[in-house]
């Protein structure tokens, strides 16, 4: 159980920067910090670090990039900052917004030009509620390759990582961290010592407890995050008298393949599919975006829907490890004509028939969704899916630098939290998740923790 504690007498060893997460935040809040000089230690709970960040699609929005120019994309940080706003409805912290997207570009281009991160641009569709392409990701366009090349690098810049430590008990005397004390598998405690403490260990996805009785709306759906987001952040903030926010705030998904549990990238809606639930129809306007889609799709019969799209879009998601995963496994059903896929998705033809025949050529059709142009065409593809919980957004106050606000504004002088440890920019619920926000906060606010003096 996380908690707090008194300075002990002594500390079993000491460190200038600790870093509690090994996904990846904290291994580029550790690159962060060692590139300033500070001796850094990282404390991973699992035998391997990996985090959230494996699960997703390790894509993340930057703006302003040479990556973006070279692709003959024009973006800068207003725009970028205009365009989280505008999908959160204006409900988040309008200074750290700027200092995300302001920072977007810098840590991209650092992690590129410094550490040999392949990145480039996704070009080929649109993210909902981005007004330029900026979707930056390594060739896979897999978290897991993400996560790889930054624990392979952290190892090659000499960075201490210690696995298998849960961190449990957080030493301090008022509002200055000293330490904290981890468990081992074997039940033993270890204490370190500390100038700097930085908590990259996500958000509360994986406490069930918190998650209904903060976003009650979402309790039941598939947990599609890593179980080890425990909350302790949360716990330990609040026990310390730190502030927190839109601890509702979530990223949903939509589009997950069901049984199989691999998600479906957005592209296939993005690109001119839609979702028909169990009866064959069309139910919502899938152009809001994958995270309000987790809701949408669990209120359909039986909490499922199907992703109905063609070969043409199927060909651009295949850039997608996980789609192509979904394929090899047998997610993803093709058919000549859409009676055929009808009937291998069991789903009634007529319905699904009339539904794409009532999407207009360009307009506005009856849930809101604006088409120009695009079609459907056979040979048809499909999916069934289901709504799903990736990761919690709400979380410690904080300012654009990492620093832990305390509840009267104040900043704790060597507290830090990044990534889902922190509040995130999107806004108070699931809607005003703009894709990428989570690992947008994990590099730029990482990033900025690490170079942060002890």
């Amino acid at each position: 159980m996380a908690d707090i504690a008194p300075v002990p007498e002594a500390f079993d060893f000491e460190v200038e920067t600790l870093i509690v997460g090994g996904g990846a935040c904290g291994m580029i809040a550790a690159l962060a910090a060692a590139e300033a000089g500070q001796e850094v230690l990282v404390i991973e709970a699992d035998p391997v670090p990996q985090g959230s960040t494996s699960l997703s699609a390790g894509l993340i929005p930057a703006a302003g990039t040479r990556f973006q120019r070279e692709a003959g994309i024009e973006d800068d940080a207003a725009r970028f900052a205009a365009d989280i706003q505008r999908k959160a409805k204006g409900e988040n912290d309008e200074a750290l917004v700027g200092a995300l997207a302001e920072g977007s570009a810098p840590a991209i281009e650092w992690l590129a030009d410094r550490f040999d991160l392949r990145f480039s641009v996704v070009t080929d569709f649109d993210y909902p509620g981005h007004s330029r392409r900026r979707m930056h990701g390594l060739p896979s366009r897999a978290g897991r390759e993400l996560i790889d090349r930054l624990r392979a690098t952290v190892e090659a810049e000499g960075i201490d990582v210690v696995c298998d430590r849960r961190a449990i008990t957080i030493f301090h005397e008022g509002r200055r961290i000293a330490g904290l004390a981890m468990e081992r598998p074997d039940g033993g405690r270890e204490t370190v010592g500390c100038r700097k403490l930085i908590l990259a260990c996500n958000g509360f996805g994986g406490n069930r407890e918190m998650v209904a009785a903060h976003m009650p709306a979402i309790g039941d759906a598939l947990w599609f995050g890593h179980d080890g987001n425990r909350g302790e952040a949360v716990i330990w903030g609040e026990a310390l008298g730190a502030a927190t926010r839109h601890l509702g705030a979530y990223q949903g998904h939509g589009n997950v393949a069901h049984p199989h549990g691999i998600l479906i990238t957005w592209a296939v809606i993005g690109e001119g599919g839609v979702q028909v639930n169990r009866e064959g129809r069309r139910f919502w306007n899938e152009a809001q975006g994958y995270s309000e889609a987790a809701r949408a799709v669990l209120a359909q019969p039986n909490g499922e829907a199907f992703t109905i799209f063609d070969e043409r879009i199927a060909a651009i998601a295949r850039q997608f490890e996980d789609f192509r995963n979904a394929e090899a496994q047998g997610a993803v059903k093709s058919a000549g004509s859409l009676s055929e896929l009808a009937a291998i998705l069991d789903l009634p033809e007529e319905a699904i028939e009339t539904e794409l025949a009532g999407i207009p050529e360009t307009g506005e059709d009856a849930f809101g969704r604006t088409w120009s142009g695009q079609r459907l065409t056979a040979p048809f593809c499909g999916v069934r899916v289901t709504g799903a919980l990736f990761h919690t957004q709400g979380g410690l106050a904080t300012d654009g630098a990492g620093r832990v606000l305390a509840e009267d504004g104040s900043v704790f002088p060597n507290l830090f939290a990044a990534g889902g440890a922190a509040c995130g920019v999107s806004g108070s619920g699931d809607s005003g998740y703009l894709s990428g926000n989570g690992l947008l906060a994990a590099v730029v606010l990482g990033r900025a923790a690490g170079q942060a003096p002890t």
